[in-house]
């Protein structure tokens, strides 16, 4: 038996594709199709928030620097003015690394449901919704490898 996937939910083996509990045999599934769902907005709206999170104290900088500039006052009151628009300008450099990773793992994880079917023993059957993308196209091939080498071969052709 060969493993093509294996997590804590769901497993893909040489002879079936296991998800929660429910088995499916590979040689009663004969098709497999996936569909996605709509676009999750609090996914689209945690993005935008990064964002604005990295925007932030950039334009809290620029804005202090205009500031400086608009109020005409003493030298050394505008250069303190200047200086600390550039410090919270700074700010976003220590942080910037934690949200771009978090933005990165918010696009491979995808902003939409996806879901594998299959028709099994003749009827369609949902074999798993999840709206992580990575994790979904790991299982997707999964299935589809798995499938193709439960099949048995054509005549004329080889493996």
């Amino acid at each position: 038996m060969i493993t093509y996937y294996d997590d804590r939910s769901v497993q893909v083996t040489s002879t079936a594709f296991r998800v929660d509990g429910r088995s499916y045999a590979l040689t009663d599934i004969t098709m497999i199709w996936h569909r996605r769902g709509t676009r999750s907005w609090r996914v689209l709206v945690g993005r935008g928030a990064i964002g604005a999170a990295l925007a932030g104290p950039l334009v809290a900088a620029v804005l202090g620097v205009g500031v400086a500039v608009w109020l005409h006052r003493s030298p050394t009151v505008t250069i303190a003015i200047v200086g600390a628009s550039v410090l919270v300008g700074l700010a976003v450099g220590p942080v910037a690394d934690f949200l771009f990773e978090h933005l990165d793992r918010s696009y491979a994880r995808g902003s939409r449901q996806l879901e594998i079917w299959a028709r099994w023993r003749g009827q369609p059957v949902r074999l798993l919704r999840t709206g992580d993308a990575l994790r979904f196209g790991q299982i997707y091939r999964a299935v589809q490898r798995a499938v193709e080498h439960s099949q048995p071969a054509r005549p004329g052709t080889r493996r």
